[in-house]
């Protein structure tokens, strides 16, 4: 073989390699790799069956949520509220269940969060606030609106309906939940209506180019409002996963939600400044913030340590994301 016909399978590879690393969701496969090898190399208890489905069990909740983070992110705004409506949603289903039955229930603590998502979505879409500030205090409104209705106490639950996903079914050597099937089918979900629909493409659009998307016939603030609704549907389902996790409606749970999910879809190559991204990327961003936490847990890290580390994640992925936002100007 010449050194002719070589060059071009060198150069091939090399095209290869340098679009795999470029791409956002190739460096976050590649962080997450790392670690996980990192990980593996610190702690023999790592790579145990049991501690990797307790990775992806651990993960689920703020998995479902970082689905919502995403689309919202998508269209250049944010929901700081996520992780609080989600808990008031574990609150509400509690307290209907007894009562109501858990059906009833989860219908209430879906009525409840979307609410919360409508009211996010009309002052963002319709009286044009900005997206961090309304969320800000919508978190506020709802955080203290949990604690009066909790009256701070903690409420377990026991309805099989209720704790259907957190149900364990076996998997080769390793036992998972129902709930990380459910999450899986989200994500798929979730892929296939942002990459195959239109109502997909229209929400890139708009986070691309509000103007350019108006312009094109495209109705941005019908867009922005029902974003957020999903954000509040997507918000009730993630306490239906919460509550089978772990059977019991606690108004201080989810305490980092709202930096883990932010973290994962950052991590995941979505730009914060809309219009770029992927649910597959957040789904890798998800494992990395679960393979963090658990691994510096193995090691005996403390959790305020792991926030730190979690809130630095955070900046460099910003960082990165505006490095490669001036390069392809």
């Amino acid at each position: 073989m010449t050194s002719l016909e070589i060059a071009p399978k060198t150069n091939m590879a090399k095209v290869l390699f340098q679009r795999f690393v470029q791409s956002p969701v190739g460096g976050s496969a590649a962080a997450l790799l790392l670690l996980i090898v990192a990980f593996a190399l610190a702690s023999d208890r790592f790579l145990v069956p049991y501690n990797l489905s307790l990775i992806l069990q651990q993960s689920m909740v703020v998995g479902v949520l970082a689905i919502a983070q995403t689309i919202i992110i998508l269209t250049a705004g944010i929901d700081l509220s996520i992780g609080a409506t989600c808990v008031l949603g574990t609150i509400v289903i509690a307290q209907l269940v007894p009562d109501a039955g858990p059906y009833l229930a989860l219908l209430g603590a879906l009525a409840v969060c979307m609410m919360v998502g409508a009211a996010n979505g009309f002052l963002v879409a319709n009286i044009d606030l900005p997206p961090f500030i309304v969320t800000l205090g919508m978190f506020t409104i709802v955080s203290a609106s949990t604690q009066l209705l909790a009256g701070s106490s903690t409420y377990p639950v026991s309805d099989p309906v209720l704790r259907i996903l957190g149900q364990k079914v076996g998997l080769g050597q390793v036992k998972t939940t129902i709930g990380v099937f459910v999450l899986l089918a989200l994500y798929l979900l979730a892929w296939y209506i942002l990459g195959k629909t239109a109502g997909g493409k229209h929400l890139y659009a708009v986070g691309g180019s509000p103007v350019a998307a108006s312009l094109s016939g495209i109705k941005t603030k019908r867009v922005l409002f029902l974003t957020y609704l999903i954000s509040g549907v997507i918000a009730a389902i993630a306490a239906w996963v919460a509550v089978g996790r772990i059977p019991n409606a606690d108004p201080n749970a989810l305490q980092t939600a709202n930096l883990d999910t932010i973290t994962a879809v950052v991590i995941g190559g979505t730009s914060l400044f809309g219009g770029r991204g992927s649910v597959l990327g957040t789904l890798i961003g998800v494992l990395i913030v679960g393979v963090l936490r658990n691994g510096l847990t193995l090691i005996g890290v403390d959790n305020l340590y792991q926030n730190i580390a979690t809130g630095c994640l955070v900046i460099l992925a910003v960082a990165f994301d505006q490095f490669t936002r001036r390069r392809s100007r």
